[in-house]
């Protein structure tokens, strides 16, 4: 269907590739590396991760918009995504719970988007090519101009993004019954917090700037290491806090960035990824268990698995079954380990929610 009273825009990207759709959402024009995801719901949990800060996300489901948005199904306080790439954009909404239609809820937030393009093409071209910046524009602008813009974006790889994400000052969540865990916010999704607080444990969420002494001062039984955007190698202030927790014996659990700043902490390295992982339905092996599982994915960076070879403390434990990518590990002299996936799994199947029982009776046994 396409949408004639709509403003033209157009989507560049960094190669010099554009096509040509609709504006939905506010008018204007945004920068960000272009990524796609393959999820057939939860475009609202997607578009309102951390993680996806400083990225335009393409959604490879055809229609987009159609159940609306609502408070309940926020990530964190709003969209995080830069832009946004659909298909067919819905109009209309018909969910009873659906609170505002997508357009109003995007234009609420400024956040830019197009539709009306044919985004199997673009996902091809971002799967050959990999991943690279792009820009979105409704308000005008020429190619050229466009071209200009988009020059002077940076690339992912080398940049800081939790900083820009992550909790102001610490907050508490959870009633304070039993176990208590101290959360360093990389850009940590809300569902990731609910997990934790629905099994009785008390977070307290901490900047990611926080000092193990900081964090150790509220004396908690285990540390969480959050998801979170941009790259791990450069994340220094991080690996060194996660390198003390580990110095002390505490208890840790690290998802996506966090695993990924565990295994830096560890002298494992990372590594920009092609085009990344990013879906419901990433199929990965538990090496322990023998089991698969179907996950939530959202990386653009990975473990590199020739490192882990190297460390006689950390055993691999989780891989991809697609790409063969480290998807887990775990510390063999430290009560500490780490999956590459979300567990939370908002959206997407539960296969993995098991962690954060593991990781309350990791606490368990360690305190």
């Amino acid at each position: 269907m396409k949408h004639e009273s709509r403003q033209p825009a157009v989507l560049l990207l960094e190669d010099g590739t554009h096509f040509e759709g609709v504006a939905i959402g506010h008018i204007g024009t945004s920068t960000g590396e272009i990524c796609f995801n393959t999820g057939m719901t939860g475009y609202q949990e997607i578009y309102t991760d951390p993680s996806y800060y400083g990225q335009i996300v393409v959604n490879t489901t055809s229609h987009i918009g159609n159940y609306g948005a609502t408070d309940e199904e926020q990530e964190s306080e709003q969209p995080k995504i830069s832009g946004l790439v659909i298909n067919v954009f819905s109009e209309i909404y018909s969910r009873k719970t659906g609170e505002t239609s997508l357009d109003d809820y995007l234009k609420s937030h400024n956040t830019v988007g197009i539709a009306d393009l044919d985004t199997r093409a673009i996902v091809r071209h971002i799967r050959s090519k990999g991943a690279m910046n792009a820009i979105i524009s409704s308000d005008g602008k020429s190619i050229e101009e466009l071209k200009q813009l988009l020059a002077k974006v940076p690339s992912m790889e080398k940049l800081e993004l939790s900083s820009k994400v992550t909790t102001t000052e610490p907050y508490l969540l959870g009633d304070n019954g039993g176990l208590k865990v101290a959360v360093l916010d990389l850009g940590c999704k809300k569902s990731i917090l609910k997990n934790l607080t629905s099994r009785g444990v008390q977070c307290k969420v901490f900047p990611a700037s926080t000092t193990f002494d900081e964090m150790q001062k509220w004396s908690p039984n285990g540390y969480f290491i959050s998801n979170g955007p941009g790259d791990p190698s450069v994340m220094e202030y991080a690996t060194t806090t996660v390198s003390q927790i580990l110095e002390n014996n505490k208890p840790l659990f690290g998802i996506c960035l966090g695993h990924q700043v565990l295994a830096e902490a560890c002298g494992i390295g990372t590594y920009k990824m092609h085009h990344g992982h990013r879906g419901l339905n990433h199929p990965v092996k538990n090496l322990v268990s023998g089991k698969c599982e179907i996950t939530s994915q959202n990386h653009g960076f990975a473990v590199k698995a020739e490192d882990i070879d190297k460390q006689d403390n950390v055993t691999l434990t989780h891989i991809n079954l697609n790409d063969q990518t480290v998807a887990g590990i775990r510390l063999t002299d430290k009560p500490a380990f780490s999956v590459q996936y979300h567990p939370e799994s908002s959206p997407g199947p539960h296969d993995s929610r098991y962690l954060f029982d593991d990781f309350v009776q990791l606490m368990k046994q360690n305190n």
